[in-house]
């Protein structure tokens, strides 16, 4: 029920976000109304239809008419939409060595500390990022025992 509180400090480190970074490039992606319809009803919004999508480079502007026929309008996290985390395993995936890993993780860290995941998407790009070093350790040892 209660997700664990987000540590975060005083000072930020600036440009250390997957956005910042140029690594997820958001606001180039064209977000459909069924898209966005889903998104917000899964973080528990009232949605009846999407009357208007703005897209920024780090967050999203999304206008809509609620089930009791009111006009909300909000900005939104692009972390909300299900494209974000495969944007990131894409990334994860595309690291072929350990020090490319590593800074995927150091940004990684980041984004889990100072930005809110859904509990799932943070747990499935968890595991991801674990798997995947385990994937780097053996090809990176099967390179190291060809030579002998």
């Amino acid at each position: 029920m209660f997700g664990k509180p987000r540590k975060t400090n005083q000072y930020r480190r600036k440009g250390r976000n997957l956005i910042a970074t140029n690594k997820i490039k958001p606001e180039q992606w064209y977000i459909s109304n069924t898209e966005a319809k889903e998104a917000l009803k899964a973080k528990g919004y009232d949605v009846k239809q999407i009357k208007k999508i703005h897209s920024l480079k780090h967050q999203v502007c999304i206008s809509y008419w609620d089930a009791k026929g009111n006009i909300c309008s909000s900005f939104f996290s692009y972390r909300i939409f299900a494209r974000w985390q495969e944007e990131a395993q894409k990334l994860i995936y595309t690291c072929q060595t350990l020090k490319e890993w590593a800074r995927l993780n150091y940004v990684m860290k980041y984004e889990f500390a100072y930005y809110h995941y859904p509990r799932e998407m943070e747990d499935a790009l968890h595991a991801i990022l674990e798997n995947h070093l385990c994937v780097l350790k053996v090809t990176a040892l099967q390179v190291v025992l060809q030579y002998f």
